[in-house]
């Protein structure tokens, strides 16, 4: 069960989201908690989607572009900080990751419809979702690999 607050965040996004072009994605935690994986800590929600559409919705929410992620290890050609939803939402689009080989583009392939309170949201499968995780790198990302893996 997704906590209340995630819950009306994802409601949120997705109707932010309902007239977008492009394909777009929840990625990260968020992700991995939509997969059903407990326990996991969710302190935002991370959208990556086409630059138009991050663009659209961002003016359609009213948010302007935001500088750059506190982490040198990611960066975006778009990127907004959406702070109405109850956890913030980052909104992405050409969004990279620094790995050893070079900044490494995220976007996801795969695109898995997962129904929250009769909105749609969409992530990637948990295959897809534990690469792009594995990418990052970080402790955390790790122990949300790990969580993925040993829950149906």
């Amino acid at each position: 069960m997704l906590p209340p607050d995630l819950r009306q965040t994802l409601v949120m996004v997705a109707q932010a989201m309902r007239d977008a072009r492009d394909p777009w994605w929840v990625i990260s935690s968020a992700a991995v908690a939509l997969h059903g994986v407990v326990p996991i800590t969710v302190a935002d929600v991370d959208v990556v989607t086409s630059i138009a559409d991050a663009r659209r919705t961002m003016t359609r929410v009213g948010v302007g572009p935001a500088k750059q992620s506190a982490s040198p290890m990611f960066r975006s050609t778009v990127f907004g900080q959406w702070t109405a939803p109850p956890l913030m939402v980052e909104i992405m689009a050409g969004f990279h990751v620094a790995t050893p080989a070079g900044w490494t583009e995220v976007l996801p392939k795969t695109r898995v419809p997962i129904e929250v309170e009769e909105a749609t949201i969409y992530v990637p499968d948990r295959v897809e979702l534990a690469k792009i995780l594995r990418l990052f790198g970080r402790p955390k990302d790790y122990e949300r690999i790990r969580l993925l893996a040993t829950q149906p």
